[in-house]
Formats: C-alpha cells, sequence, structure tokens
C-alpha cells in the first residue's frame, strides 16, 4: 500500500483551548466541509468526543453517495486528535490535527495519511483528481476558519 500525506498549517487568533472546543465537536465539520461534498454527520448529536468515539458520515464523491465511518484512535485535549477511517472511499485514511499554541494565537496543523484503493485505477485517480480534490477541500476549509475565527470578540464560534 502506498501512503501519501497531505499537510495544511493555519495560525488563527484565538486561544488552544477555544479552538481545540471548536474541533473538537464533529457537528461543526458540516461547517468546515464544502457545500458540494454534501457532507452529513449520521452519528446522533450531540456526539461526546474521546478515544473510541465511532462517527458515521455521508459525502457525495461525483454525485455518488458514500458512507464514511471514523474510529478516534487518539484524543489529548487540548493538543491532538486522530481520527482513522473505518469505512469508506480510501484503502487508508488517518488524519491528525494537531493544535500548538503560540505568542500569535493557536497553529492548527492537519496531516492527512492516505491510501488509494483498487491499484493502478486508484492511482491515475489520486493523479487525475483525488489531489486536487484535498487542495481544494483544505483551502476552503482554511477560509471558513478564519472567517470563523476572526469574527468580533464575544462572538462564539
Amino acid at each position: 500500500m502506498n501512503i501519501h500525506t497531505f499537510t495544511q498549517r493555519q495560525l488563527v487568533r484565538r486561544s488552544l483551548e477555544e479552538v481545540f472546543a471548536f474541533f473538537s465537536r464533529p457537528e461543526n465539520l458540516e461547517r468546515l466541509t464544502p457545500k458540494a461534498l454534501g457532507f452529513r454527520i449520521l452519528t446522533p448529536t450531540p456526539i461526546d468526543m474521546k478515544e473510541g468515539a465511532v462517527i458515521d458520515y455521508s459525502i457525495r464523491i461525483l454525485a455518488v453517495p458514500v458512507r464514511w465511518t471514523t474510529l478516534i484512535t487518539l484524543y489529548e485535549p487540548p493538543n491532538r486528535f486522530i481520527d482513522l477511517q473505518q469505512k469508506g472511499p480510501y484503502a487508508y485514511w488517518r488524519h491528525t490535527h494537531t493544535f500548538t499554541a503560540t505568542p500569535d494565537g493557536t497553529l492548527i496543523t492537519d496531516e492527512v495519511q492516505y491510501a488509494m484503493p483498487y491499484g493502478l485505477l486508484g492511482s491515475i485517480a489520486r493523479a487525475l483528481f483525488v489531489e486536487r480534490q484535498l487542495d481544494h477541500i483544505f483551502r476552503e476549509r482554511s477560509y471558513v476558519i478564519e472567517g470563523i475565527f476572526e469574527q468580533k470578540k464575544g462572538l462564539q464560534p
């Protein structure tokens, strides 16, 4: 299995505790995911975020609905958590969310390790489609995060 890594970093001018609290609520994923993916959480909310939590989603890939199940394999508030795909479109998907306090706010680091299914066909799909889609999803996500956390003081993300 050929594992690829996608990494994105973003600084937000809010406290570590505030940023982690936002990201540790799976319900906020709908706000962070591009509308075109039709992302929906299927697990009843509120979800108790903790190691061992299982979260079911539905997304659309090329207009085809796909179920996605993740397991929270590590939960270390307020510094990081890891979700691991149990069922979904990838042969392997591990997303590490890391939050680091800095003098200017909180550095958010997303590291996704993933592998494509379907051998050569998956490799071709990655080259033609998946790399650009991941870049687009995380770029759009960074704009949304900026909008949420750069709101005027007193507004709650």
